[in-house]
C-alpha cells in the first residue's frame, strides 16, 4: 500500500483538518467573551449607550462564533473513537478524566448561561445579566484548561502508570495530571495567544468602520480597547512562549533541534534565521544564525548547550529501539517561524494603533473632544478623521484580523507534529495508536466528507459574519435603555405587581 495513502497518513491529515478548523473558533470564544463581558461592565457602571451597543455587537460575533466552535469540537472528540481507538483503549483512563471535567463542569458553564444571557436581556437586572456572561467567560477558561491538560499529558505523560495484565495506561494522581508545569505553561500561552487573536479582531474590525466614518463612537472605544489588548497580549505571549520553549527543551529535545534545523549539537547553539538543507543526509547547506541565542532560549544562558537532531534520534534510538525519531522537519522548522512572524507582526500592529491614536491625535484637530460634549447625532455624523490614521493603517489594521488566526493555526501544527512519532511522548507511537479496522477507503472518505461539510460551515460562519460586521452596532430601543433593576415587585408608581420592575 502506497504510505501516502495509507490509513495512519490519512487519519492523520484527518485530525489534523479538524483540530486546525476547529481552533480556529476556540482563541476567539476565549477572548470574546472576555471582552464582551468587560464592555458590559462598563455599561453597567456609567449606563453610557456606547458600551451597550458595543456589548451587542461584539456579543452578536461571539455567538456566531462559538455556535460554530462547539459542532466542530464536538466532531473532533468523536475521531478518537473513529480513527484512533486503540490510543482510547490504551489511554482512556488517564486522558478521558480532564475531557469528563471539561464536559460536566467547564461546559456545563458555557451552555446554561450563554442562553441566560441570549434570553435574559429584558428579563434580568442588568447587573446579573453581566454576571452571566463573565460566567460564560469563566466556563470558556476552565474549558481550555482541562482540554489543554490532557492534550500537555500527551507531550509529557505523568500520573500513570501501565497495567501490564490489561496493557492499559491507568491514572494514579489526576492532580498532577491537571498541574504539571506542561500543562501551565501551555495554558499560559495559549490564553495570551487567545487575547491577542481577540484583540486583532476587534482592532481590524473598527478599523473597517472607522475608515469609513461610521459608527464612531462605538468603535473609537473598540479600537482602544482592541489595541490595548494586542500590546498587552502581545507581550504575554512572548513570555509564555519563552517559558514554554525552556520546558520543551527539557522533554521534548528533539522538537526544539526541530524547530531551528539544528543537526548537530553545539554550544553555544545559534538561533536560524533561515535555513535549507537536506534532511535525508542531516544537514544544512544555506543557514543564516544569531550565535548564541538558542542557548540562552533553552537554558537562560548564552554558552549552554543544546542537542542536535542527530545526537537526540541516536539516544531514542538507545532508549526506545531501532527507528527514526525524527518529525518533519520543514513542517516543524517553517511552523514555528510562521507562528513567531504572524504572531509578533500583530502585536506590531497593535503598538504602532497605540501610538498613533495616543491623545486623539488621529482625529481632526477641531473634534479632539469628549463624546459627552457633543450632541449623539453629531458625533455619529461630524466626526473627521485626522492625518494620522488616514490612508494605510486602516488597510494594515484590517489585514491584522487573519494574523493571529495564522499563528494559532501554525503553532498548533508545530506543537503536534513537532511530537511525531509518537502519540503520547515516550510511551505510546502514532502507529500503534490508529484504529486497526479502519480501511484506507473508510478514512478516505470519512476525511472527504468532513473537509467538505467544514468548506460548507466557513462559508457559512464568514457569511453570517460578514453581514453582521457590515450591519454595524445596533440602535438602541427603550427597552435596552431602561433594563429590569430588581424581580419580583411593583411599577414605577407602585400601583400593580409586576413580575419584572423597570
Amino acid at each position: 500500500m502506497d504510505l501516502a495513502l495509507a490509513p495512519e497518513t490519512l487519519a492523520r491529515w484527518q485530525f489534523g483538518i479538524t483540530t486546525v478548523y476547529h481552533f480556529l473558533f476556540v482563541p476567539l470564544t476565549i477572548s470574546l467573551a472576555a471582552l464582551t463581558a468587560g464592555l458590559e461592565t462598563a455599561w453597567v457602571r456609567t449606563g453610557k449607550e456606547k458600551y451597550l451597543r458595543a456589548t451587542k455587537f461584539w456579543g452578536k460575533l461571539f455567538l456566531i462564533n462559538i455556535a460554530l466552535g462547539v459542532v466542530t469540537g464536538i466532531v473532533q472528540e468523536f475521531q478518537f473513537g473513529m480513527n484512533w481507538s486503540d490510543y482510547s483503549r490504551f489511554v482512556g483512563d488517564v486522558f478521558g478524566a480532564p475531557l469528563a471535567f471539561e464536559s460536566l463542569i467547564a461546559f456545563f458553564f458555557e451552555a446554561t448561561f450563554i442562553g441566560l444571557w441570549i434570553f435574559g436581556w429584558d428579563k434580568l437586572p442588568k447587573g446579573i445579566h453581566c454576571a452571566c456572561m463573565w460566567t460564560v467567560s469563566f466556563g470558556t477558561l476552565a474549558s481550555t484548561y482541562f482540554i489543554l491538560a490532557a492534550n500537555s499529558w500527551m507531550q509529557h505523560p505523568v500520573g500513570y502508570r501501565i497495567n501490564q495484565a490489561s496493557g492499559r495506561a491507568e491514572l494514579v494522581d489526576f492532580w498532577r495530571v491537571i498541574s504539571q508545569n506542561t500543562t501551565l505553561v501551555v495554558v499560559f500561552h495559549t490564553l495570551t495567544a487567545a487575547f491577542l487573536t481577540g484583540g486583532a479582531f476587534l482592532v481590524g474590525i473598527a478599523a473597517y468602520h472607522l475608515a469609513r466614518k461610521k459608527h464612531v463612537p462605538v468603535m473609537r472605544t473598540s479600537l482602544r480597547l482592541g489595541l490595548v489588548t494586542l500590546v498587552v497580549a502581545g507581550l504575554l505571549t512572548a513570555i509564555s512562549g519563552d517559558q514554554l520553549a525552556k520546558v520543551m527543551f527539557k522533554q521534548q529535545p528533539m522538537k526544539m533541534a526541530a524547530a531551528e534545523a539544528l543537526w548537530e549539537t553545539e554550544a553555544p547553539a545559534p538561533f536560524s534565521v533561515f535555513a535549507y538543507g537536506d534532511v535525508d543526509k542531516g544537514h544544512n547547506d544555506v543557514a543564516i544564525e544569531l550565535p548564541a541565542l538558542l542557548s540562552f532560549l533553552a537554558e537562560g544562558d548564552f554558552s549552554s548547550p543544546v542537542p542536535g537532531i542527530n545526537d537526540v534520534n541516536k539516544a531514542e534510538e538507545a532508549r526506545y529501539g531501532p527507528g527514526d525519531y525524527r518529525p518533519n522537519i520543514p513542517v516543524a522548522y517553517w511552523g514555528f517561524r510562521w507562528m513567531i512572524g504572524f504572531g509578533m507582526t500583530s502585536f506590531a500592529i497593535g503598538a504602532a494603533g497605540l501610538w498613533l491614536t495616543r491623545k486623539k491625535r488621529w482625529l481632526a484637530p477641531e473634534l479632539r473632544t469628549t463624546e459627552d460634549e457633543v450632541p449623539r447625532l453629531a458625533v455619529t455624523k461630524s466626526w473627521e478623521l485626522g492625518p494620522k490614521l488616514s490612508g494605510w493603517y486602516w488597510r494594515i489594521a484590517l489585514l491584522t484580523t487573519g494574523f493571529p488566526l495564522i499563528a494559532n493555526s501554525w503553532g498548533w501544527i508545530f506543537t503536534e507534529m513537532g511530537r511525531q512519532p509518537w502519540a503520547v511522548y515516550g510511551v505510546l507511537r502514532t502507529s500503534s495508536a490508529v484504529s486497526p479496522g479502519t480501511s484506507q477507503t473508510e478514512v478516505l472518505i470519512s476525511m472527504t466528507v468532513f473537509t467538505l461539510l467544514y468548506a460548507a460551515l466557513a462559508v457559512v460562519e464568514v457569511g453570517l459574519l460578514v453581514k453582521y460586521v457590515k450591519a454595524g452596532p445596533p440602535e438602541l430601543t427603550d427597552s435596552d435603555l431602561e433594563p429590569p433593576t430588581r424581580i419580583g415587585g411593583h411599577d414605577r408608581d407602585g400601583d400593580r405587581p409586576m413580575a419584572f420592575s423597570y
